[in-house]
């Protein structure tokens, strides 16, 4: 008797293992097309967007080829859960329209059994969501804008004399509030990576000036890891009067202590969604000590990476229940009621964020509605499945 059922199982788990394999290769063979489609169409978009500003900052053959290359992977959170939701949607009605899904129930195996390896693969796809929003998407971004950058500071180069003239960003501040100190240049060359007309200016606890230095150029050496001054003056301050003590000027100034980044300087300048999920870390360390109201922007942003995660899990638990569907229902209608359900999720995203970003919302929470909202629901149908 024993020796019967063990044989029961080792068949039942083999079946199992069958069908765990026919559902992912029809499923993953499928999201292949899908994917290879839509990355397609994303390119022939972006060369018909891109193109002609290439072609003025004379762009050859090769740095067009790369541009493309690093520029595609941009798209790729964005379309990522619809192309998981198309891909099952076709696939699990497919299975259902040909009565696939019922020979499986009538084998006695339930939704959940038969959907085990799509959830495994959810779940892959939650740290590959989590790897493009907070790594790969973030880097796509800035590196194609460097590359037009490069693009055209090589372009500029050809005619300026003057390499501080290329790639400028006007008037950094940068307030470094937690080690008391004040930047300000009224110039920035990404190209020559070098400050012109730089201001630095130290305070005590009580925000009161001790030390001035005034540079006409400055820059970060990578070897002494921190700020090099050029043709200025340093200044000291009696904190409690304001009055001079002190001033000497300089040729050439190290300071040790100073390890600003110029990179972080200039983030301010870049729109959240382009910004790396470290660098948003930063950005918002910066912005609580100074108790900014500008902290919600990039923590709306700095949570939604951590909410989207788990967006491949929300598809599937939309996609399975509006994909199979009962007999008597039109595939279509499914499909219809789960396009729709997406569509909710992405007007609730836009509305949380913008309520998260005007303080109506916390941005933990405001990051988190939509995805609960639709896990909800997507739950509550889930649960109705026969």
């Amino acid at each position: 008797m024993t020796a019967c059922i063990g044989r029961v199982v080792i068949f039942y788990q083999r079946v199992l293992k069958t069908i765990d394999r026919h559902i992912l290769r029809e499923w993953l063979g499928f999201l292949l097309i899908v994917v290879l489609a839509t990355l397609g169409m994303l390119l022939v978009q972006c060369m018909i967007q891109d193109f002609g500003d290439l072609r003025n900052k004379g762009a050859n053959v090769v740095d067009m080829g790369q541009y493309f290359a690093v520029r595609v992977p941009s798209f790729l959170s964005f379309v990522l859960p619809i192309i998981l939701l198309v891909s099952l949607l076709y696939v699990l009605g497919r299975l259902h329209r040909g009565n696939e899904i019922t020979a499986m129930r009538a084998a006695g195996l339930s939704y959940g059994q038969i959907t085990r390896s799509i959830w495994v693969v959810g779940v892959l796809m939650c740290g590959v969501m989590w790897w493009l929003n907070a790594s790969i998407v973030p880097w796509s971004v800035e590196k194609s804008l460097t590359m037009l950058q490069e693009l055209g500071f090589r372009n500029e180069a050809k005619a300026a004399a003057d390499a501080g003239s290329i790639g400028v960003t006007r008037t950094v501040t940068f307030d470094n509030d937690r080690e008391g100190r004040l930047w300000f240049m009224n110039r920035y060359s990404r190209y020559a990576q070098r400050g012109y007309g730089v201001t630095v200016s130290e305070f005590t606890v009580r925000r009161q000036e001790k030390l001035r230095i005034y540079a006409k150029e400055a820059h970060l050496d990578k070897e002494l890891g921190c700020w090099v001054f050029h043709n200025g003056r340093e200044t000291l301050f009696d904190p409690e009067n304001g009055a001079v003590t002190g001033s000497a000027p300089f040729d050439e100034k190290a300071v040790l202590y100073y390890k600003e980044d110029p990179e972080l300087m200039l983030s301010f300048d870049v729109k959240p969604k382009d910004l790396s999920f470290f660098r948003l870390r930063q950005i918002m360390d910066y912005f609580e000590v100074l108790e900014s109201p500008k902290l919600k922007i990039y923590a709306m942003r700095y949570y939604g990476i951590l909410a989207g995660t788990f967006a491949p899990l929300i598809v599937i638990l939309i996609a399975i229940p509006f994909a199979i569907t009962g007999v008597r229902v039109n595939p279509a209608v499914g499909v219809s009621k789960s396009l729709g359900l997406f569509a909710i999720y992405f007007a609730l995203e836009k509305v949380a964020e913008s309520m998260g970003s005007q303080g109506i919302l916390s941005p933990v929470v405001a990051a988190c509605l939509p995805g609960a909202a639709l896990l909800l629901i997507g739950g509550w149908f889930y649960a109705r499945m026969r």
